[in-house]
């Protein structure tokens, strides 16, 4: 068994895997106040809560877009399960083929979701990402890692209408009563929403159109449940494309060596 940790900007996804099956995720909010200590404290009563004895996870795997973060949560892993965690970047082997101006920029979160819809949904492919960012990723028909696009996230820019309007209060994303609405929060519901679906759905069509043909589209991070199901397009939904991701760089690195 693994545990398996991607840092974001907002929030912070742990899951574990055993025999390629993940058991659990669950997200914590990204801090740069914290110490290792308030961290590692927070991964073991995630343990305790699935029941999970640290003395059976063999080793774990870090993904991070927070680079100050990375040795904190580092040392914080290793307190939990004395054993020193692998961090996705450079010298890390992905078997994946980045066709990009500068590799080293690609985000690790990318890398980790390239790899794992490959795997699991082969190429070609675009892969969505909805978290603080909105990412879009796609991979050609001979597995390359070609480009993709990135966006402000649906949070980012719903708390950015609100702070910089008088009037407009805060709301959580979830689907209005009509499309049209009939009242300000409605309104803010129905723009954010089917505003950011309808957003998708414009950048699939231009990618098909690049492409000169449809291709399979898979989405995941925290917020994709929220608005895939409201896209006209077909878009698999895949909430643990990223902790399957970091389980095969895992086994690349390790069991394959």
């Amino acid at each position: 068994m693994i545990l398996a940790v991607d840092i974001g900007n907002t929030n912070i996804v742990v899951g574990c895997i055993k025999d390629k099956k993940v058991l659990f995720i669950e997200r914590i909010s990204t801090d740069q106040a914290k110490t290792e200590l308030e961290y590692a404290v927070s991964f073991r009563t995630i343990l305790d809560l699935y029941e999970i004895d640290k003395d059976t996870i063999c080793g774990a795997i870090v993904a991070s877009v927070v680079p100050p973060l990375n040795n904190i949560m580092t040392a914080a892993i290793k307190k939990v399960i004395n054993n020193e965690p692998l961090l996705v970047g450079p010298g890390v082997k992905t078997g994946l083929n980045i066709l990009m101006d500068n590799p080293a920029q690609v985000g690790a979160d990318l890398i980790v979701n390239a790899v794992a819809g490959l795997k699991e949904y082969g190429a070609p492919l675009i892969m969505i990402d909805m978290g603080t960012a909105t990412t879009i990723s796609v991979v050609d028909e001979k597995k390359n890692y070609v480009g993709g696009m990135i966006i402000p996230g649906a949070k980012v820019s719903l708390d950015s209408l609100v702070n910089r309007t008088a009037q407009l209060p805060r709301i959580s994303i979830e689907p209005p009563k009509k499309l049209v609405g009939k009242n300000t929060i409605d309104c803010m519901k129905s723009g954010i929403l089917y505003g950011q679906a309808g957003m998708l759905d414009g950048m699939i069509d231009r990618i098909y159109e690049d492409f000169g043909r449809e291709i399979p589209v898979v989405a995941t991070g925290g917020l994709s449940g929220s608005i895939v199901p409201y896209c006209r397009h077909k878009i698999i939904y895949d909430n643990e494309l990223t902790l399957k991701g970091l389980a095969e760089i895992y086994v690349k690195n390790t069991l394959e060596q």
